[in-house]
């Protein structure tokens, strides 16, 4: 079964270039393969495509097992991981749990990853994808009509991945796609400071959502931005 988040990869054209842009971001170089090492996971950056996407990695606790317990539950691997077709165009792969040695932590940058968005055009199908099939733990389904939205948190590990649907769109049988990460940082203020002291196109630090928590966004400056940074209530 799944137990975390292993790690997220970027696939992009020119991985070198964007490798620096985000040791710039997570104020650290990278490993071995483009590789950045944060404390609940890691970003890898792959050659792709000129757009930049996002796939998830997910860390399993029995690799041979877990792989056919989803084949019997209609999703296959074909290739690298598993069907696109069957994860409605989320590049979705599995790897075998370990627990690496997480880098010192520096208040002015990220840590961890606090989420992953994923949008859909169809939330129901994505609760039976990650939830049913999957088997991610579903915190929170919260319609928000203020924000336009409904929301989904699923907690894998240390980390969440966030469905959101747009409650003013029909639901459509469309590809569900990764739009945003979301970092912890200790010190937003500071982080903020180094970002944009580093030239990226950084919001003002503003309160987060959940009390006590305080965030600002990187719009520019790393492949795959926007990206928000998140300060306070780790919960």
């Amino acid at each position: 079964m799944i137990v975390a988040l292993d790690h997220i990869a970027l696939a992009i054209t020119g991985p070198a270039t964007a490798a620096e842009a985000y040791a710039v971001l997570l104020g650290a170089r990278p490993g071995g393969g483009r590789r950045f090492q944060l404390a609940n996971m890691a970003l890898q950056i792959t050659p792709g495509a000129a757009e930049p996407e996002f796939s998830l990695g997910f860390a399993v606790d029995d690799l041979a097992g877990t792989r056919r317990m989803l084949e019997r539950r209609g999703l296959p691997e074909d290739g690298a991981g598993l069907s696109r077709a069957a994860t409605h165009g989320v590049g979705v792969s599995l790897v075998a749990h370990h627990a690496p040695a997480p880098p010192a932590a520096r208040p002015d940058a990220p840590h961890a990853l606090d989420h992953v968005v994923i949008h859909t055009p169809n939330p129901e199908r994505a609760v039976a994808l990650y939830g049913g099939r999957l088997g991610l733990d579903l915190r929170l389904d919260r319609v928000n009509p203020q924000w336009g939205t409904r929301l989904m948190f699923f907690r894998c590990g240390g980390a969440v991945v966030e469905i959101s649907a747009d409650l003013k769109a029909p639901v459509g049988d469309g590809p569900d796609r990764v739009t945003g990460l979301a970092w912890r940082v200790a010190d937003p203020v500071a982080a903020r400071a180094r970002l944009a002291a580093a030239g990226l196109d950084v919001s003002p630090v503003r309160p987060g959502r959940k009390p006590g928590t305080h965030v600002f966004t990187v719009r520019a400056g790393v492949p795959g931005a926007p990206a928000l940074m998140l300060g306070g209530d780790e919960d």
